[in-house]
């Protein structure tokens, strides 16, 4: 293959994976999850799920022994008004008692767009469509509280005051013949881990046989606008020991249940940014299912191991509950592995060191506009002695560019004939044919790989620049940077040697353009990088072509 044709269609082919990006990436900027997720109490439309309509736990994971089974909540009992309020220095919560769950949680320090600093971005909630609710309950050999219990509460609102550590939220259920049992909820400062514990008396004279269980019931919000309308990865993750990160989609969820015991684990609902986590004892075998559909509802959870409380005697069951943003730092202290939802793709090896890298840089220069820019230099100095073998190539190939203009009028009519001229002209010229393009091949996995650190780290979003970039997560509102790129792109084309195939170089020609287009909706952050890249190249390139071609017209 002729240097021509690699070089075409590499860049062919980049193009294909740089609109398959675009494609991922606009959603974000047409109609924004975060907007639809804002609170509730800042004049969004809204229509509260019903959080009593839905399946029960699946009775082939009962234990037969124990003949566990669910107690009914009547009618009359099913409200959804009594919640108590729960706030902290980091969220902003409301569990109903209507079964104890958290059925709504704000995120304090995530806005839900720059343009809305007062509105905190809302991770759990039960407002349809986008209905996202963390579950959770026992299963007993009598009667327990489900997720579908009645519980009360002396307090109505908790805070963490002044220099208090933790704030810890306790909802009571009784039966007095049977259980006597309080849901703790602790919620810490400055985290995002809630741990959730039951303290249960046995009042029988029976021993009582149970276990506790931890799901999330999450919408599957359909995509809207056709062809340039698609989300990053909203679905399942399941982690144990020999998976320790397994995507479980809804489709998958749809197609057949999910029934499986681990040793330690999570099971996690994801999303852009954010995720939800029960983590429980790393040191148990939990079973790990999903329930039967409800429409476009999905339900995945985990059961913890069954214990035993003998009569008269109490015990404690326990679960964690990761609820917040998808910071590295924060998930993998929270359980092992968890970090892994931070979903950088097939090239998360090369993703990891950049984004550790570039979270070190900002640790330094505290912006992360700048932080990029240092890290694009880095980059390039790391591939310096490729990327000026690549140049030198193609300044080599521009200074015998008459003589394979030459070589292809002499020749053109014998391909065979002309194809072994040039072969003998790159030997004796020392040109390596590939030198030009495969740098650049090389290049590319760093490119992409860029690309989903950009995409998929928190830490990025809605973070500002300078001047009129104030989020360097989404595109540039006034197109600035892709413009400035594709003149860039332009200038470099001017730089290569234009191929002498006519078709070719009319390609060629119209890359820059085409890569412009392709930009307007990407991440001002990718464009930045990709800017100061091609600058730093231009400059290399030029000094390269001017010593061994002379000046460049």
């Amino acid at each position: 293959m002729q240097v021509e044709q690699l070089r075409a269609l590499l860049l062919v082919g980049m193009c294909v994976v740089l609109f398959l990006m675009w494609q991922q990436w606009r959603i974000d900027y047409i109609e924004p999850d975060d907007v639809k997720n804002a609170g509730r109490e800042h004049g969004t439309p809204e229509s509260t799920f019903d959080e009593t309509d839905v399946p029960d736990i699946p009775p082939e994971f009962a234990d037969n022994e124990d003949a566990l089974q669910v107690k009914e909540v009547p009618a009359s009992q099913r409200s959804t008004q009594e919640v108590v309020r729960v706030r902290t220095d980091v969220v902003n919560a409301e569990i109903n008692l209507l079964g104890g769950n958290i059925h709504h949680l704000e995120l304090l320090n995530y806005p839900v767009s720059v343009d809305l600093p007062d509105v905190p971005f809302g991770l759990l909630n039960n407002i349809d469509p986008d209905v996202f609710l963390a579950q959770s309950g026992l299963l007993g050999t009598t009667a327990a509280p489900n997720h579908r219990a009645t519980f009360v509460s002396t307090k109505r609102e908790y805070h963490l005051d002044g220099d208090d550590d933790e704030v810890q939220v306790r909802l009571q259920w009784s039966d007095s013949e049977v259980l006597s049992i309080a849901k703790i909820y602790t919620f810490r400062r400055d985290s995002y881990l809630i741990d959730l514990h039951y303290e249960i008396q046995n009042n029988s004279g029976e021993p009582w046989v149970g276990r506790l269980y931890g799901q999330f019931l999450r919408a599957e919000v359909a995509p809207e606008g056709g062809l340039f309308r698609t989300y990053t990865y909203t679905g399942g993750v399941i982690s144990g020991p020999e998976k320790p990160y397994e995507k479980i989609e809804f489709s998958d969820m749809a197609k057949q249940l999910l029934e499986r015991e681990s040793s330690g684990g999570w099971v996690a609902m994801i999303q852009h940014y954010f995720a939800g986590a029960w983590i429980p004892d790393q040191a148990t075998t939990n079973r790990f299912y999903s329930l039967e559909p409800d429409g476009a509802r999905y339900v995945l959870g985990l059961m913890t191991p069954s214990i035993r409380v003998p009569p008269g005697g109490s015990d404690v069951l326990q679960i964690g509950l990761y609820a917040g943003p998808k910071i590295q730092s924060r998930m993998k202290a929270a359980a092992p592995n968890l970090q892994r939802a931070v979903d950088y793709g097939w090239l998360w090896l090369i993703a990891q060191p950049l984004f550790w890298l570039l979270a070190w840089i900002h640790g330094v220069v505290g912006n992360w506009g700048w932080s990029i820019i240092i890290l694009t230099l880095l980059v390039k100095l790391a591939f310096f002695h490729l990327s000026a073998a690549s140049y030198k190539s193609m300044a080599r190939m521009r200074k015998v560019q008459p003589r394979i203009m030459a070589l292809r009028e002499r020749y053109g009519s014998d391909k065979a004939q002309m194809n072994q001229k040039m072969m003998e002209l790159y030997r004796e010229e020392k040109i390596n044919p590939l030198g030009g393009c495969l740098p650049i091949a090389v290049q590319i996995p760093v490119f992409i790989a860029l690309y989903w650190v950009l995409l998929e780290s928190v830490e990025l979003r809605q973070a500002a620049f300078i001047f009129w970039l104030e989020d360097l997560s989404v595109y540039d509102p006034y197109f600035v940077l892709p413009l400035a790129m594709g003149a860039t792109m332009f200038i470099q084309q001017k730089l290569n040697p234009a191929p002498p195939d006519p078709l070719q170089a009319r390609i060629m020609m119209a890359l820059p353009f085409v890569f412009t287009f392709l930009f307007l909706f990407f991440p001002s952050g990718l464009v930045l990088y990709w800017f100061v890249n091609n600058v730093l190249s231009i400059l290399q390139q030029w000094i390269i072509t001017r010593k061994i071609v002379g000046p460049v017209a």
